[in-house]
């Protein structure tokens, strides 16, 4: 793998830094505000555009908004309001300047103010604080996991299967917008209910339905605050497939030339339940139509070229029903559960594989290493993944230290970081192991880079072969002491 000139920059920076062993990290990235905290009114929404895909089986949201600064003074924060249970349920919350991609160093960060309040907020520093009167157009995306609802909450297994979202006509806003409309995006035209209500100007009727989108708005000013309840109900045969529990372990060999690849998958498809009990007859017969189905029938994960060695087993063992295929172009593994993966129905795997550590690996300057991998990789599905909780350690060799690590992934997903040992074999002070959590993201993530920087000294890299040698030597040298010894009886 080639490492860009970026990468390299932002390695000096390291907005996420470990520097010694035994340093755990923030175990939340929370700021904590008075409890009679409201947002200053210093902002106003001239135009918002907000948009909800339901495409897959997660929600994402987009907000391009252009805010104008109201107040006199310059103004650097800007605050976007949700209730206690999206703060459970939102991830991935990235900020990014809509008119000029360049502008980089938007913070964001979870504000708690009040435990028992139901609003809460995420809070956005600019780059640069904008002036009286001063405009910038912002695009802000997060998504929701665990955001839909069956309906009907059991069905045939060959039926289709129906979703609720429900939402807001009005954007979420902590202050006054002067216009906006609502575009919701649908996997199909197959919409059988949705809320209605009067429209405004030429527009009698809300929304507005152009194939598999419908449209609220647009909305004349709107106060800070306000909510329009809408609720959703579409077609969506399609597995909702959901990790609960997602442990990655990047295991690096000098020694070697190797990195190994562990994922660990607490799966769930929290699609509708079966109302009656599963048909396998039933099931066989439809396949050789390949009907669409709301069960998980397989995954595929696209590994980098020159993966080798993969392997997939469950709680019993060896899966036989994976296929892995390695060439010069691609390397896909394409994983087939034991069983179809029902609405409701749980299913734990682990997968694996080995690279050359040529691909990810590079000396930077003396001992210094540089390890750049993927922070998540896993399934690529068509309908989507969702990650709640995202484990990802990296078992540098035993002797690496300064360990430092930089990740494209949203900070505000980083819940925790730590570095620790763990011995393994043949290991004296154990293998340094940095490892991160994270929580709520969705595939739309994955490949997203992981950089870790780390000191390896040669004497460092000679201790396992040098305490091996002598532990050996020891051993023979003990044996012929022993041989030397003369244990007969002696006879006067």
């Amino acid at each position: 793998m080639k490492f860009t000139a970026v990468a390299a920059a932002c390695l000096s920076l390291f907005s996420q830094v470990i520097g010694e062993t035994n340093v755990a990290g923030p175990s939340s990235s929370k700021v904590t505000l008075p409890a009679t905290f409201k947002p200053p009114q210093v902002f106003k929404n001239a135009n918002l555009v907000h948009v909800i895909s339901l495409e897959k089986s997660y929600a994402k949201e987009s907000i391009n908004v252009l805010i104008e600064n109201t107040s006199p003074e310059p103004q650097d924060e800007y605050f976007l309001p949700f209730t206690s249970d999206q703060m459970e349920r939102i991830g991935g919350f990235e900020v990014k300047d809509r008119k000029d991609a360049s502008v980089s160093g938007f913070v964001i960060e979870a504000v708690e103010f009040d435990q028992l309040s139901d609003t809460q907020y995420y809070r956005i520093r600019l780059p640069t604080p904008l002036p009286a009167k001063g405009q910038q157009t912002l695009g802000i995306s997060f998504y929701y996991l665990n955001s839909f609802a069956p309906l009907p909450a059991a069905i045939q297994q060959s039926e289709k299967q129906y979703l609720v979202y429900e939402f807001s006509a009005y954007c979420q806003s902590a202050y006054p917008t002067l216009k906006q409309k609502t575009e919701v995006k649908l996997p199909s035209s197959d919409i059988p209910d949705y809320t209605k209500f009067a429209g405004s100007g030429e527009t009698k009727e809300f929304p507005q339905k152009q194939g598999s989108k419908l449209i609220y708005g647009p909305f004349p000013e709107i106060p800070a605050g306000a909510v329009s309840p809408v609720k959703v109900r579409y077609e969506f045969t399609k597995p909702i497939t959901h990790v609960s529990l997602y442990e990655r372990d990047i295991e690096v060999s000098h020694w070697g030339g190797n990195v190994a690849f562990e994922e660990r998958y607490t799966l769930y498809n929290h699609g509708a339940n079966l109302s009656a009990q599963f048909n396998r007859v039933k099931w066989a017969q439809s396949q050789y139509f390949n009907p669409q189905s709301y069960a998980l029938k397989e995954l595929k994960v696209p590994l980098r070229v020159g993966s080798k060695d993969a392997y997939f087993t469950d709680a019993i063992g060896n899966v036989s029903t994976s296929r892995f295929r390695s060439n010069r172009r691609e390397a896909v593994l394409e994983l087939k559960p034991r069983y179809p993966v029902f609405g409701g129905w749980k299913y734990p795997f682990t997968i694996g594989w080995n690279a050359d550590s040529k691909t990810f690996l590079r000396k930077k300057s003396g001992d210094n290493y540089l390890l750049n991998v993927p922070f998540i990789e896993g399934p690529k599905q068509p309908e989507g993944v969702a990650f709640e909780q995202i484990h990802v350690r990296v078992l540098l060799p035993e002797g690496a230290e300064n360990v430092k690590f930089y990740t494209t992934i949203p900070e505000s997903a980083i819940t925790d970081y730590t570095v620790d040992l763990q011995r393994t074999y043949l290991d004296t002070i154990g293998r340094t192991v940095l490892t991160i959590k994270a929580r709520n993201l969705v595939d739309d993530f994955r490949d997203r880079e992981l950089i870790v920087s780390y000191d390896y000294s040669l004497a460092a890299s000679l201790r396992k072969p040098l305490i091996i040698f002598s532990s050996m030597l020891a051993v023979f040298v003990g044996m012929w002491t022993i041989s030397k010894v003369d244990v007969r009886f002696s006879t006067k």
